[in-house]
C-alpha cells in the first residue's frame, strides 16, 4: 500500500478535465441496484479473454501453435525470428528467438477509456513473454503497438529477464501508465472502439522449451467520472474462510522489493486468495527466505510479482499472472459494476481482491488513509457491511475487518475523489483481481459469466 496522497499512476486527467467531467451521470448498471445483475450491454465494463483451442486457432500464428487438451494453450512451434533484448534492469544484452500470436480484432461492448490486460502462463527458466496492444480510436486513427508487460514467472539472475512494465509510451491521445492503457483526456469524447493483442514468446536460440500461455485477454471500460455512486441494497450474507496475512509484520524485510513489507498489500492479498483455493509454494520455492521470518510465502509472493520498472509489487496483471503459476489456477484483472456483483461472487464462493483509495476519515475503522491499497473481500454481514481481510493490519489476528457498506462501496467504485489538500485525484472505479481454479461448480461459472469472465 502506498500511503502517499498523490495523483494515481493510472489516470492522466488534468484537474481542469476532472472538474469538467463532474456533470457525468452514474452508470445505469450501478443504478440498477441489488435486485438483479444489470443487462450486460449496460455495464461500463467489457471483458474478452482467449483461452479455448478455438480461440487460439482463430488468432494469427507466426511460429506458434495451438495446443489442445484439458487446458488449451499457445506455445512456440518454431522460431519466427531472432532479436536482441537489452535488459534495462540487468544491463545485459542477449539474443532470443521468438514466435508470435496475434488475436483477432475485438470490439468491446463499451467504447473504452481504459484497457487492462491479463495473462496466465508458465515460462520455464530461460523463456519469457511480451504482451502488446494496438487499438483503433473512435476517430478511426490507430494507436501504436503498446507494450503492456514483459514477464517471466521466474527470476533466475543468469537465465531470466527482469519482469517489467515499460514507461514513456504515448501517441498524444493515449498513454500507458504502468499496466493500464488510458485515454489522455476523456472529456474530448475520444474512445478506443476496438483492439487486438499481440503475444510474443521468447526462448534461447536452439532451445526446445517454450512459454505456455493458457489465457490472454483484457478488460476494457468506460466508467463515468463520479465522486459518489448510488447506494445498493444488501443481498445474501455470507463469509468465506480465507487465510489472514498481515503485510505489516513484514515491514523492513527484503527492501529490494518495494521497500519491504509495509508496501506489500497486493502480494499479501494475492497469497491469501491463492491459499484459499488450496495452493501453496513449495519448500524449495521458500528456501531463499530468512527462516526467522513468519509467513515466508508472503515474501515469496512479493518477489514473484515485483515490477522492476515500477519498482513495486502493485502491478495488477503481474499479480494475476503470479496466481496462475499455481497448478490449474487462473487470474484476471477486471472491474465490477456494483457491490451487488461482488455479492454474487461471494455467494458462489469466490472472494475478490479490490483496489481502493481514501482519506482516513472516509473509511471508519481503517485507521489510515491511502492513495492506493489492495484488500481481500471475503464476505458480507446480515446488514450488508463488507467483511474484508485487510493486510494493512498490525497482525494476522487483526486482519479481519468489517467496514460500513456505504463507505466502502463509494471509495471502491468512484473514479474521482479529493485528497488531503483538496486536490481532485483519481479513484479506481471498481478494479479487482479474481483468482479461481480451472474446475468450478456450475454456480461459480455462472457468477463469473455474469460479470463477463468466461
Amino acid at each position: 500500500m502506498d500511503r502517499a496522497d498523490d495523483m494515481s499512476r493510472r489516470t492522466v486527467l488534468s484537474a481542469a478535465a476532472a472538474v469538467a467531467a463532474l456533470a457525468a451521470t452514474a452508470s445505469p448498471a450501478l443504478a440498477a441496484g441489488a435486485g438483479r445483475p444489470a443487462p450486460r450491454a449496460k455495464r461500463p465494463v467489457s471483458n474478452r479473454f482467449w483461452s479455448s483451442h478455438a480461440d487460439w486457432s482463430a488468432g494469427t500464428a507466426d511460429g506458434t501453435r495451438a495446443v489442445s487438451g484439458a487446458r488449451p494453450a499457445v506455445e512456440i512451434a518454431e522460431a519466427a525470428g531472432r532479436t536482441d533484448y537489452a535488459d534495462p534492469h540487468t544491463g545485459k544484452t542477449a539474443t532470443w528467438e521468438y514466435a508470435r500470436w496475434t488475436s483477432p480484432v475485438h470490439r468491446p461492448a463499451v467504447p473504452a477509456t481504459e484497457v487492462i490486460a491479463s495473462w496466465n502462463a508458465r515460462t520455464p527458466a530461460g523463456t519469457w513473454l511480451q504482451v502488446e496492444l494496438q487499438g483503433t480510436y473512435s476517430d478511426q486513427a490507430k494507436t501504436p503497438w503498446y507494450v503492456l508487460g514483459r514477464w517471466a514467472s521466474g527470476d533466475d539472475k543468469d537465465k531470466d529477464i527482469r519482469r517489467t512494465s515499460v514507461d514513456d509510451q504515448s501517441d498524444g491521445k493515449s498513454s500507458i501508465w504502468t499496466d493500464t492503457f488510458s485515454i489522455d483526456d476523456t472529456t474530448t469524447g475520444l474512445r478506443l472502439v476496438s483492439y487486438r493483442l499481440r503475444l510474443t514468446l521468447y526462448r534461447k536460440p536452439g532451445a526446445t522449451e517454450s512459454p505456455t500461455v493458457w489465457r490472454l485477454g483484457a478488460m476494457a471500460s468506460a466508467v463515468p467520472d463520479r465522486f459518489t455512486v448510488p447506494a445498493s441494497e444488501p443481498g445474501l450474507a455470507k463469509e468465506l474462510k480465507v487465510p489472514r496475512y498481515s503485510q505489516e509484520i513484514h515491514a523492513g524485510q527484503y527492501p529490494e522489493y518495494d521497500n519491504g513489507g509495509e508496501a506489500w498489500c497486493s502480494p499479501t492479498s494475492s497469497q491469501m486468495i491463492i491459499e484459499f483455493w488450496g495452493r501453496k509454494p513449495t519448500a524449495a520455492d521458500l528456501a531463499w527466505v530468512d527462516p526467522s521470518y513468519a509467513d515466508p510465502q508472503v515474501c515469496h509472493a512479493a518477489r514473484q510479482v515485483f515490477d522492476y520498472q515500477y519498482a513495486g509489487c502493485g502491478n495488477w496483471p503481474f499479480n494475476a499472472a503470479y496466481a496462475s503459476t499455481y497448478k490449474d489456477m487462473q487470474g484476471v484483472v477486471t472491474r465490477l459494476a456494483s457491490l451487488t456483483e461482488l455479492e454474487s461472487l461471494i455467494a458462489a464462493g469466490i472472494p475478490a481482491i479490490t483496489s481502493q483509495s481514501f482519506l482516513k476519515e472516509e473509511l471508519t475503522g481503517a485507521g489510515y488513509g491511502t492513495a492506493g491499497h489492495l484488500m481481500t473481500v471475503i464476505g458480507f454481514t446480515r446488514k450488508g457491511d463488507v467483511i474484508a481481510n485487510d493486510p494493512a493490519s498490525p497482525s494476522n489476528e487483526a486482519v479481519r475487518r468489517i467496514y460500513k457498506r456505504r463507505e466502502w462501496e463509494n471509495i471502491w467504485l468512484r473514479t474521482k475523489r479529493h485528497n488531503a489538500t483538496g486536490k481532485v485525484v483519481s479513484g479506481t472505479g471498481g478494479v479487482c483481481y479474481l483468482y479461481f481454479p480451472t474446475k468450478l461448480s456450475a454456480k461459480q461459472k455462472k457468477a463469473l459469466a455474469d460479470v463477463g469472465i468466461h
